[in-house]
C-alpha cells in the first residue's frame, strides 16, 4: 500500500544487504531497468545510487531534467519495498564522497572511478510488504 512515510520495518529492510532495481525512462519514454546498490537515509528521505557518469541510467536522469522520476525496488523472497521520487545527478566531490561512504557501509568499498557521480532520489512515495520472515 502506498505511503508517504516508510515504516520502521521498511527502514530496517533498506539497511539489509540486498541489490535493488532502478527504473529510469529513456528519452523515447521506454523504461530502463538495471540492478544497482542503493543506500537510503530515511530521515532525509534520500536514496543514493553511485554510478559512472557515462552510464545509461545517469544519461536518462540528466535528459529528463528537473522532473526526472525514478523507482528503486528491493526484493527478498516475499518481502519487497519500492521507493519512488524525483532524481538528480550530482557530481560535486562532497556529494559523491558521502554516497561512496554510505555505499561502503552497506555493501563494500567501491572500486576507484574518477567518473563517479551519484543519483540522488528525493523519496516521496513508499510501497511494499517488508515484513520479516515468519510474520
Amino acid at each position: 500500500m502506498p505511503a508517504d512515510i516508510p515504516s520502521a520495518t521498511d527502514e530496517a529492510f533498506w539497511r539489509e544487504r540486498h541489490l535493488c532495481f532502478l527504473v529510469t525512462l529513456r528519452p523515447d519514454g521506454t523504461p530502463h531497468q538495471v540492478p544497482v546498490g542503493v543506500t537510503y537515509d530515511p530521515e532525509a528521505r534520500i536514496a543514493r545510487v553511485i554510478s559512472s557518469g557515462r552510464s545509461r541510467k545517469v544519461r536518462n536522469v540528466r535528459a529528463a531534467g528537473p522532473r526526472a522520476r525514478v523507482a528503486l525496488s528491493q526484493v527478498d523472497g516475499g518481502r519487497w519495498c519500492t521507493l519512488e521520487g524525483t532524481a538528480v545527478v550530482r557530481d560535486d566531490a562532497e556529494s559523491v564522497a558521502e554516497a561512496v561512504r554510505r555505499y561502503a557501509e552497506r555493501y563494500r568499498t567501491p572500486r576507484p572511478n574518477p567518473e563517479r557521480v551519484v543519483i540522488e532520489v528525493a523519496v516521496d512515495r513508499v510501497m511494499g510488504s517488508a515484513r520479516p520472515p515468519g510474520w
